[in-house]
């Protein structure tokens, strides 16, 4: 493919090109030359399921796949120990090796649904990490200022607060380019919040006599409440390993204002065309469009129809969950939190406040209401458990 429409592929839902004309210059090489150029995008193991928000990196490092050139999937299990500082209000928990090698086992099984996963570079920054010594990881501090650091907006913000920020959060950046230079990446992906560490990467790869990598930006997806950015912490994420008919409810919930960058960034629908249909027809079609890549389009049918059994004509879930009473009666949050309708007794008492709850079409109004009779429980919109004496 020539460089012009490679270039309108790779160009499509970005928000930032460091800099095109660099890109261009090195797809022509690329083209002219048959050699593919090194994309790389880094994850750090941080949590066990990917989300839609992370889809958004994995569909761009895709195209360039199908573009013909090298992707290389970098695992940051060593960086994932340290925690990356981007966007964050605070200092990040830090995770064991254990934890994060446990997380990279599933990211690797998750990212087959994205990814050609027989052409992909696959690499865990451990490989060159574990093999220095403290003085020569010290010595990467000599690459970037203090006063570089305290510059970043996130730290300039959280010292405006009085906010702490470690030694060890400065040390993030500086490894994350130093992975560029051992990878020597063309290009390297990554969202707006990461520009930062981003351009270390190039000012790395300049030093160590490397000709410095494109910096391409996505956008950050904002989750299904259309305010933050989508996160598990958040509880706005829709998870690419949910099931079908949860999926499918989740993209259903999302405001029609988010729909067109939905569609930009997680599918390859013509936006034109998409723009013209009603608004529930297109978000229809998005679901169904979604849950067909993660799953079949025998399965995103299957929701379509579900979806339209529960949510138009009220009828019940054909594969809610149940469960049995054992006792004369039990208390309600106790009953959400054992069948995972909530992750604990704070939310189930918060979903509680807000209204969320009914049972058999009654709102559930006290955490201390407990259930005596079959019936069936309704948390928010989605979340149904068919209650058996």
């Amino acid at each position: 493919m020539d460089m012009k429409k490679q270039l309108g592929i790779i160009k499509r839902g970005a928000v930032g090109i460091i800099s095109e004309n660099e890109l261009k210059r090195k797809l022509e090489i690329s083209t002219r030359e048959k050699k593919p150029l090194r994309i790389k995008a880094g994850f750090d193991p941080t949590a066990p399921d990917l989300h839609l928000g992370h889809t958004v990196l994995l569909r761009k490092l895709r195209q360039f796949q199908e573009l013909g050139h090298q992707v290389i999937f970098l695992i940051g299990d060593f960086t994932g120990q340290i925690g990356d500082p981007s966007g964050r209000s605070e200092t990040r928990k830090q995770l064991t090796k254990e934890e994060v090698l446990e997380n990279a086992v599933t990211y690797k099984r998750q990212i087959s649904k994205i990814l050609d996963v027989d052409k992909l570079e696959i690499v865990f920054n451990s490989e060159w990490f574990n093999k220095m010594s403290v003085v020569e990881i010290l010595k990467l501090t000599t690459h970037a200022t203090v006063s570089q650091m305290l510059a970043r907006a996130d730290f300039k913000k959280r010292l405006s607060k009085n906010e702490d920020i470690s030694l060890l959060e400065f040390m993030y950046p500086l490894l994350q380019g130093y992975d560029s230079v051992k990878l020597e990446a063309d290009i390297e992906l990554g969202g707006t919040d990461q520009i930062f560490n981003l351009l270390v990467g190039r000012d790395m790869q300049k030093d160590f006599g490397q000709e410095p990598q494109v910096v391409i930006t996505m956008p950050l997806l904002e989750g299904i409440d259309g305010v933050q950015k989508m996160s598990k912490s958040y509880g706005n994420f829709i998870g690419i390993n949910d099931p079908a008919d949860e999926m499918f409810g989740k993209i259903m919930s999302v405001s029609d204002n988010l729909m067109a960058k939905y569609y930009e960034l997680l599918t390859n629908e013509e936006l034109d065309k998409v723009k013209k249909l009603h608004p529930k027809r297109a978000k229809l079609k998005l679901a169904e469009n979604i849950v067909a890549q993660y799953y079949s389009p025998e399965e995103a049918r299957k929701a379509f129809n579900e979806f339209e059994r529960v949510f138009s004509r009220k009828e019940t879930p054909s594969n809610a969950q149940t469960y049995k009473l054992k006792s004369y009666k039990k208390n309600i949050v106790e009953i959400m939190v054992e069948t995972h309708l909530a992750s604990s007794g704070n939310e189930a008492k918060r979903l509680i406040r807000q209204g969320g709850v009914t049972f058999d079409g009654i709102k559930i109004n006290s955490e201390k209401e407990a259930v005596s009779k079959s019936g069936m429980l309704k948390v928010g919109k989605r979340r149904f458990l068919k209650i058996s004496k």
